[in-house]
């Protein structure tokens, strides 16, 4: 039998990952690797990761050095056992080829497709097998799709995924159906339909997200099957009016910046160009009067206007929350206004993003959810 040579690879974290810049490697050559263990942390245009084994072995080599830009699936380093010579790993190396880039677009379709409902054109992703019941993710306020961008592949393993952008965030149209969590819920849920998703769907909601997919599941409850909140709008009043506003209002990079870093336990986790792509986004026709119009609506004078932790607490729906303890936006003391019957996870140094700062573990507590248990 041929002797086994496990390739370490650039992961593909989410829909417009091209290329990633390795950083610092976590583990050394010669030791043991477990499953699930962080071997390497990854900075890409978007945000800094690390990259977690997919298979248990002995680390031989560690191909890419720190401060190499390299493509999606470029090799990284070599798992092998004892017995596999020096020279037939550097004749694995050596004949390692970057696989072509077409080949996952060729077989997942386009990366982003469009809808038009009620006149406002929506971005949106699948990802995942045809059949099963669709998880939907909804991202905050100012976010867009790409927020879950460790998230919508692990997940789309085993489940079909839709990922939108909502109006006036990201590349869908600046129009608002409403300023209201309500008016929101009810759009997303004609999209659902424009996006033929007519039954159950489990939804994924991160702050303002999580209180549109909680009005989803109050309004229509034959639509949604579960719910899953990271940090989610709508349990509380309380919210911090400082990021916010600050978010609106910001029109440089400096003052940007420390807004963003109001997201993260560790601030360094805000890149030069996370605070671009913002800046451009911002700056896009309509966005800015949008977002503090919804901003004023919703999170006026640094409360929440629409409180829903009573009308969930009612619904018969497997809940599950997600809460950083360092959380500066919405106060991680919310938690415990959940259901009763909630899975409640909080997390230590991690704020605001826990789907980002905690990637691996909320997708494998997702996936017991969304598999009930």
């Amino acid at each position: 039998m041929a002797a086994q040579i496990i390739p370490i690879v650039m992961p593909k974290w989410g829909l417009e990952m091209r290329e990633g810049t390795v950083q610092d490697w976590l583990v050394n050559e010669g030791q043991r690797i477990e499953v699930g263990e962080a071997l390497v942390d990854v900075e890409t245009d978007k945000i800094s990761n690390a990259v977690e084994a997919t298979d248990a072995g002995l680390l031989r080599r560690i191909v890419a050095q720190s401060g190499e830009t390299l493509p999606v699936k470029a090799l990284l380093g070599v798992l092998a056992e004892s017995e596999v010579s020096d020279a037939q790993i550097e004749a694995y190396i050596a004949a390692y080829e970057v696989p072509a880039a077409g080949g996952d677009e060729d077989e997942t379709g386009p990366a982003f497709e469009y809808a038009d409902v009620d006149g406002i054109r929506i971005r949106y992703a699948r990802r995942g097998p045809e059949q099963g019941t669709p998880v939907v993710f909804i991202h905050g306020f100012g976010g867009d799709l790409n927020n879950w961008l460790f998230n919508l592949d692990a997940v789309a393993d085993r489940h079909p995924v839709i990922a939108l952008d909502l109006p006036g965030h990201g590349q869908s149209q600046a129009k608002l159906p409403g300023a209201s969590i309500a008016a929101l819920a009810e759009f997303v849920l004609k999209f659902l339909r424009v996006a033929d998703v007519t039954g159950l769907a489990h939804l994924v909601g991160h702050s303002m997200g999580g209180a549109i997919a909680i009005q989803m599941a109050v309004s229509s409850p034959e639509r949604v099957a579960s719910l899953a909140l990271v940090s989610p709008a709508g349990f509380d009043t309380e919210i911090n009016g400082g990021y916010t506003d600050g978010f609106v209002r910001a029109q440089s990079r400096r003052e940007l910046k420390p807004v963003l870093e109001q997201l993260f336990a560790d601030p360094d986790l805000v890149s030069r160009q996370m605070i671009d792509d913002m800046l451009k986004f911002k700056r896009m026709d309509g966005v800015e009067p949008l977002l503090a119009e919804l901003s004023a609506a919703l999170f006026g004078g640094g409360r929440q206007s629409a409180v829903l932790a009573a009308d969930l607490a009612a619904l018969d729906k497997p809940v599950l929350v997600f809460w950083g303890n360092d959380d500066r936006v919405i106060p991680a003391e919310q938690a415990a206004n959940a259901p009763s019957n909630a899975k409640v996870i909080r997390f230590d140094a991690t704020g605001h993003m826990a789907m980002l700062e905690k990637a691996s573990e909320v997708n494998a507590a997702l996936q017991r959810h969304l598999s009930g248990g």
